[in-house]
């Protein structure tokens, strides 16, 4: 990265910054307000909305350096990575743009200041979501009408093949439904009560009036999260992906905050098939867990279920022990890491750069009480009340009607004018009140230190990005499938398999078994 500031790159930062605007909003007004009677949730929001405006550029800088965005778009692709709609695609470039705003509307930031940071920010993040949605061809969900399509043919081969089929009150049914309600609940406390450790994908068609949909849940134990250490230890794995195949329902909008509407509703006894993977930044693909059998899956399913369920309970006690203080970092942390596992995808992690508060956000925590908190963001993502905010008196926003917009250009006289800063700056200085890491990280081999994790990640390639697969794409497979280059990449991701293991680029969906 490094900003070489033109007009064609500032006319496309403009371009994808409106983007972002406009479909934040409508994320925004479509959903209802979320809160919590533990947490300050509205407070750590604004805190780490400024926690990512100041120290996000100075790591994706280094991460891009690495390993190059789009790069890394790939990587996400082939499996469930934390890196996903919800965290990367979104997420990340919203909330530094966010923070930007908050800065703006005080008077502490013109829209020109930190141009080479929104510049090279934005620029990472288009990368990123054009090779991580290179299957269906666009830049978000909502771009694409609400979809959420980016696995390839030879993944979702491997899935029809291998879920395992259930009907209503099997003991598979039963366990399938009981785990992702538990996977929620949990997942939503161990994210501060909030859903980004909660990812759904899809929807694919699987024929019959039949849809999957792809549900993952991320950090299940000890990892990233301080909190978490000591935490649900049993539990072999951190991420858990499990594909759902429904009958008879239209699951018509998958948006980018990783939420689902469907007609009818979401209702377990539609289900037809589930099946349970797990996938890290060490994994070639998706490994199976448990799938084996009907009868393994399921008793895998209810194993895990009476550990997240014990885990639940140990982390209630645990963050009920938190100050006020406390739980406002850890959900401000957990809100401006979301683009941590680009660090662990490229091996450059180091947990001071993503689970500190900037000393330079730390000076607004006294602003910060519910009220404040509460009003301030209905300002800025709800009413658009900042007077910054405010467009020409003929303009009418695309969601709202009004001569407003979320999120603020950058201005074209940069090009021309030097009166701005053109960065935050790069050093980074913080602090938390939260007790320090001291676990290890669980991954797909083991439980690793740290150093040995990045070490591990700089040193590997999964099979379908090496050896030129990496620009076998959906288009030249549909015209080159059963010659041996294409029945080679196939089999890389048919490998684990229980049903397809072997064979090859040249099956339709009515060929599988």
């Amino acid at each position: 990265m490094g900003t070489d500031l033109t007009y064609a790159k500032l006319l496309e930062t403009n371009n994808y910054l409106r983007q972002l605007s406009d479909t934040t909003y409508w994320l925004c007004i479509t959903r209802t307000v979320q809160e919590s009677k533990l947490f300050p949730m509205n407070p750590y929001m604004l805190l780490s909305y400024l926690n990512t405006f100041y120290r996000l550029p100075t790591m994706l800088r280094e991460i891009d350096a690495a390993t190059p965005a789009e790069e890394l778009g790939d990587r996400a692709r082939e499996v469930s990575l934390k890196v996903d709609t919800v965290n990367a695609a979104w997420g990340m470039p919203a909330f530094y743009l966010i923070g930007r705003e908050m800065l703006m509307n005080w008077g502490l930031l013109g829209p020109e200041d930190a141009v080479d940071d929104v510049v090279d920010v934005l620029d990472f993040s288009r990368r990123f979501n054009l090779a991580y949605h290179r299957n269906d061809g666009h830049m978000t969900n909502k771009e694409f009408g609400d979809r959420s399509q980016f696995l390839p043919e030879r993944t979702l081969q491997v899935f029809e093949s291998d879920l395992h089929g259930v009907t209503p009150g099997d003991r598979l049914h039963t366990a399938a439904t009981k785990l992702i309600a538990q996977l929620s609940q949990y997942a939503f406390l161990a994210h501060c009560e909030c859903r980004i450790g909660i990812h759904t994908s899809g929807p694919y068609n699987f024929g019959e009036n039949r849809q999957l949909i792809v549900r993952d849940f991320f950090e299940l134990t000890e990892g990233d999260y301080p909190w978490l250490d000591g935490i649900a230890t049993q539990l072999p794995h951190a991420n858990l992906t499990i594909p759902i195949v429904f009958k008879d329902t239209n699951f018509n909008l998958m948006d980018d905050w990783a939420s689902f509407e469907a007609d009818p509703s979401y209702d377990a006894s539609n289900i037809a098939a589930v099946g349970m993977y797990t996938s890290d930044a060490l994994t070639d693909g998706y490994v199976p867990v448990g799938m084996d059998d009907a009868e393994s899956l399921a008793e895998t399913m209810e194993s895990y279920r009476e550990i997240l369920n014990q885990a639940t309970a140990d982390l209630w006690k645990r963050i009920a022990s938190w100050s006020r203080e406390q739980m406002i970092d850890a959900g401000a942390l957990v809100y401006s890491s979301v683009a941590k596992d680009f660090a662990h995808l490229a091996g450059t992690y180091r947990q001071s750069d993503w689970f500190e508060l900037d000393d330079r956000v730390q000076r607004f925590k006294p602003l910060m009480n519910d009220e404040y908190g509460r009003d301030n963001l209905g300002e800025m993502v709800g009413l658009l009340g900042f007077p910054h905010q405010k467009t020409n008196e003929y303009s009418m926003a695309r969601y709202s009607g009004l001569n407003q917009n979320m999120l603020t250009g950058i201005p074209y006289t940069v090009l021309t004018g030097d009166d701005f800063a053109r960065t935050a700056g790069s050093a980074l200085s913080g602090s938390t009140s939260l007790p320090p890491k001291t676990g290890l990280w669980t991954t797909s081999a083991g439980r690793l230190e740290v150093d040995d994790f990045n070490a591990r990640a700089r040193g590997f390639t999964p099979g379908t990005l090496a050896d030129g697969n990496r620009y076998l794409d959906e288009e030249w497979v549909k015209r080159n499938h059963g010659t041996e280059r294409a029945d080679a990449l196939y089999r890389l991701t048919q490998a684990t398999s229980r049903n397809l293991a072997g064979r090859g680029s040249g099956l339709r969906r009515a060929d599988l078994p």
